[in-house]
């Protein structure tokens, strides 16, 4: 296996916890899960693996600035400005949606990071304005290095290849691994990982935004330019990635009973909080496969927590949440 540029700044292993009352409320299988919300970079979060990578190839390209975009309460930015801190890159983000009046939760934590931060109200004009910022970062001078939307890049998906490594390594015989997957990195290298490490289980996609298709696609394709980083071309097809889009199709961020009710059951049954955009979608159609039977009794679901609980104190998330 070729060597990949790595800087070690993750608390890894993140730990694996029996969740013995929620196991029990939902009648069964035994449920696990693996806590990436403790990976130690500003609150943690599953892009805290993948910019062990990505800023490791910024910083061999040369670069002294970072470029990043996502939603205005986005998981990744916040990690992807933390990491600019810590190793001496300026950043700029660019945040779809409306600046809000108060800052709070990720968008404060951008701030309180130092990022230089652009608004764009309309998620189809963000493109065009990410490559504009990076164009003129180059005229003055600088050298910014792209961080791709949710770090889903050949090196971004090395921090989940590496990671099922590690989590083979904590001997966990877990049946099934479920969780969210929207951008397709995490997907991607758990998918890579998988066929590298020798992982005999199944690996569950509860989709965030993206159709089946598409997401499969997505997956399949940057699983695929990944293997290459590591020595010989694995060619991968749909048939190796398994998804599920039936929770998303309210949208992305828009919050529903099913997120509601796994944000509650997690917290009560077990003190574990999860995120209303990403963990809360992944965990209600984990719980709602449950009840309808698609595990068996006997089985494991290794629920892979990948973060993103600042939003819980989004002024768009705070009050629903609780709401009885």
């Amino acid at each position: 296996m070729k060597p990949v540029a790595r800087l070690n700044f993750a608390h890894l292993p993140t730990p694996i916890e029996e969740l013995p009352r929620l196991t029990k409320a939902l009648g069964g299988p035994r449920i696990l899960v693996k806590r990436d919300d403790q990976t130690g970079l500003a609150f943690g979060g599953n892009k805290t693996r993948k910019l062990e990578f990505l800023v490791a190839e910024a910083r061999e390209q040369g670069a002294d600035m970072l470029i990043s975009a996502g939603a205005i309460q986005s998981n990744h930015c916040r990690q992807t400005v933390a990491a600019a801190a810590r190793f001496g890159f300026a950043c700029t983000l660019v945040l779809t949606g409306e600046r809000p009046s108060q800052p709070t939760a990720n968008f404060l934590l951008d701030q309180l990071f130092g990022a230089e931060i652009i608004t764009v109200p309309d998620r189809k004009d963000r493109d065009r304005v990410l490559q504009e910022t990076f164009d003129k970062a180059v005229a003055v001078g600088k050298k910014p290095y792209l961080v791709p939307y949710g770090g889903s890049s050949s090196t971004g998906a090395m921090g989940y290849t590496f990671a099922m490594e590690e989590l083979i390594k904590q001997n966990v015989n877990a049946d099934w691994i479920v969780f969210g997957t929207s951008s397709g990195g995490t997907h991607a290298g758990i998918v890579l990982g998988q066929r590298l490490f020798g992982f005999k289980g199944k690996a569950l996609g509860i989709s965030i935004d993206e159709p089946v298709d598409q997401l499969k696609a997505n997956v399949f394709a940057l699983a695929t330019r990944a293997s290459e980083k590591l020595g010989e071309r694995i060619e991968f097809t749909g048939d190796h990635v398994l998804a599920n889009d039936d929770y998303c199709q309210a949208g992305y961020g828009v919050f529903g009973e099913g997120e509601r009710e796994a944000i509650k059951l997690f917290a009560s049954n077990e003190g574990l909080l999860l995120d209303p955009v990403y963990t809360g979608r992944a965990a209600a159609g984990m719980i709602d496969l449950i009840r309808k039977g698609y595990f068996r009794k006997n089985e494991t679901i290794l629920f892979w927590h990948t973060g993103g609980q600042p939003a819980l104190f989004a002024d768009k998330y705070s009050a629903d949440v609780i709401r009885n």
